[in-house]
């Protein structure tokens, strides 16, 4: 598809997770149409990626959410619109979305959002802030699971279009996968490739509710039962940084050290070859004690062909086939999750294969990255015929 136009997508940071990957995704896909992609953002670990696949980073201070920065902002946008003739803003979080729809409302251009969480509304200030999200003349929702919890808050009508994230099947893909990547992978986690360790990923920012706490509460329960499957030479690696939340991060590490787990339990921090990670590893796991809107883990590990034990709610119903491509366990239950892993470990090295080719086949057929942006860049052609952005 062909797609000349100017598209400015606002983002709070370009550090990790789905929000960002997937705002490269379309910059690169934006650009490979043709087109210009213009990137608004406080700044982050991906900018320099963003810049490398053709797109154009706009600093501002577009995460913060006091209202007279929010103003500021938009501002800022309306002047970065002009200059640069956008055709169309993208918004893919709250607060930036109130300067992105002050901007696109009164500079008459298209405006569309997408909901990568499924955003709680307790209170009439949560439910205002989030109103933002809704008023796009399209409402992308990343999942069915994120559109029936917009729908449940705001009447979205027909604006509101499932257009699920998808895994880059040529990046995320086992058999593009240079051993030496995965090597350097292994070495940086500080283990040895030929090692006979039975390796477990949960890969994922160190918060509460992304479930570390669940897997180190499953593996202690996998040491007292070894007739389970659990060997002294399982190992679990915890891929992602703290983010701010090293008093969580703390707390983890001292009931990993109280449960004697120091040797089988690794934090490695941020990853930046997460194939690689993928490919070097047996079992995945995505125990969120939240529901995930949609939960990229699951699909990113399958398209590399591993099985993923997820928790049991939110998007991670969609990605996995429980029993087929993956096994679903109920969230916050570490006895859950440890039979879970001692399912996997016991179909053996084979059986783990053959569920993690089912994997990929399904996440090739329902959750491409090709088909997330084909769907995106409908969207957009669709918003600009007929209008123009002032010149």
């Amino acid at each position: 598809m062909r797609f000349e136009k100017t598209v400015l997508q606002v983002i709070p940071a370009m550090d990790a997770g789905g929000a960002e990957r997937t705002t490269l995704e379309m910059t690169k896909a934006i650009v490979a149409a043709g087109g210009r992609a213009i990137i608004a953002t406080t700044g982050g670990r991906l900018c320099a990626e963003l810049e490398q696949s053709g797109g154009r980073v706009a600093l501002m201070p577009v995460g913060s959410k006091n209202p007279l920065t929010i103003l500021a902002n938009a501002g800022r946008l309306k002047k970065l619109v002009r200059k640069e003739k956008v055709d169309l803003i993208h918004a893919r979080s709250r607060a930036p979305a109130w300067s992105a729809l002050l901007a696109a409302r009164a500079l008459k251009i298209p405006f569309v959002t997408t909901y990568h969480g499924a955003y709680k509304a307790g209170s009439r200030f949560k439910r205002l802030l989030n109103s933002a999200m809704a008023r796009g003349d399209v409402v992308i929702a990343n999942s069915t699971f994120t559109a029936e919890s917009i729908r449940k808050s705001y009447d979205v009508g027909d604006r509101l279009r499932v257009i699920p994230r998808g895994a880059d099947l040529d990046i995320f893909n086992p058999e593009a996968i240079d051993p030496e990547r995965v090597r350097r992978v292994l070495e940086g986690w500080g283990l040895v490739e030929k090692e006979a360790a039975l390796r477990l990923l949960l890969p994922g920012r160190l918060t509460d509710w992304k479930g570390h706490r669940v897997a180190v509460d499953a593996i202690a329960r996998l040491c007292r039962a070894p007739e389970a499957g659990a060997t002294a030479d399982l190992r679990l690696i915890f891929a992602g940084d703290s983010q701010g939340q090293g008093g969580y991060a703390a707390a983890l590490v001292r009931r990993v050290d109280e449960l004697g787990l120091q040797r089988m339990i690794r934090f490695v921090g941020h990853c930046d070859d997460m194939p690689a990670a993928y490919a070097a590893c047996d079992i995945v796991l995505s125990p969120s004690t939240r529901p995930e809107a949609f939960g990229r883990v699951a699909v990113e590990a399958g398209a590399m062909g591993k099985v993923v034990i997820a928790a049991d709610h939110g998007g991670a119903r969609e990605t996995i086939a429980d029993g087929e491509t993956g096994v679903l366990a109920s969230p916050g239950s570490a006895e859950e999750l440890a039979a879970a892993i001692a399912k996997i470990i016991a179909l053996g090295e084979s059986g783990r294969r053959a569920m993690g080719a089912r994997a990929r086949a399904r996440i090739a057929r329902q959750y491409s990255a090709k088909a997330m942006i084909d769907a995106t860049l409908d969207a957009y052609q669709g918003l600009c015929v007929g209008m123009s952005a002032p010149r």
